[in-house]
């Protein structure tokens, strides 16, 4: 049925959490800002590491300093993206699976390209070719629109009616909706599974291995 997937990264590849809470106490403690825990950051994902600061910090973007704290952010993160970070249970066969049967695969994330990049390089890299993470300044607008998942789609060789997208939030499946693509979500994420069947994808998937059944 699809010869192609495009996941999401963090919440569904990866489990990030606990690197990006690292990452927000640091400049929350460096610029002597409330701090926030690991269950308030996991609500503030999804949406891109800007809006992650908006969220993180008084008065957001309106914050004096907020380009500041943006930018310490990137750096502290960039060098600090995979000290606890881990594939979740079962991704790893999953994608050997879908690689040996000949499946397409993309990442693409609302994460800072050079994390993304790095990531895929570290833990992906035997399977996925296509790797990409929020590059605005290039004119390639973040998800929920749909421009970064037809950028893979392109740089794959596929169609979007062959291919299905995979993630674990209702940013995903907005821009599934808006890439008209089909979506299946991942109940391992960051979202609880009440929500995602708020938002009445294809399927909602417990295990990584769930995915074959809708793929083949």
């Amino acid at each position: 049925m699809y010869n192609t997937v495009v996941f999401d990264l963090d919440g569904t590849l990866l489990n990030t959490l606990e690197d990006l809470t690292d990452a927000v106490l640091y400049i929350q403690k460096k610029f002597d800002f409330p701090l926030h825990n690991i269950e308030l950051v996991r609500q503030h994902v999804g949406n891109g590491i800007r809006k992650l600061i908006i969220r993180s910090i008084p008065d957001g973007e309106d914050n004096p300093r907020f380009e500041e704290v943006y930018q310490e952010f990137l750096d502290y993160y960039q060098k600090n993206c995979q000290v606890k970070t881990t594939a979740y249970d079962g991704i790893m066969e999953l994608l050997k699976e879908l690689h040996e049967s000949n499946i397409k695969m993309a990442i693409v994330s609302n994460k800072a390209h050079g994390a993304v990049d790095e990531l895929n390089e570290i833990y992906f890299k035997d399977y996925i070719k296509v790797a990409i993470g929020e590059n605005e300044a290039a004119g390639i607008k973040k998800k929920p629109a749909p421009d970064s998942v037809f950028h893979a789609l392109k740089l794959l060789g596929s169609k979007k009616e062959e291919a299905v997208y995979v993630g674990d939030s209702e940013v995903d499946r907005a821009t599934a909706e808006n890439a008209g693509m089909d979506c299946v979500l991942c109940s391992w994420g960051f979202r609880e599974r009440e929500l995602l069947e708020g938002l009445k994808p294809i399927a909602i998937i417990d295990e990584p291995k769930d995915l074959l059944k809708i793929i083949k």
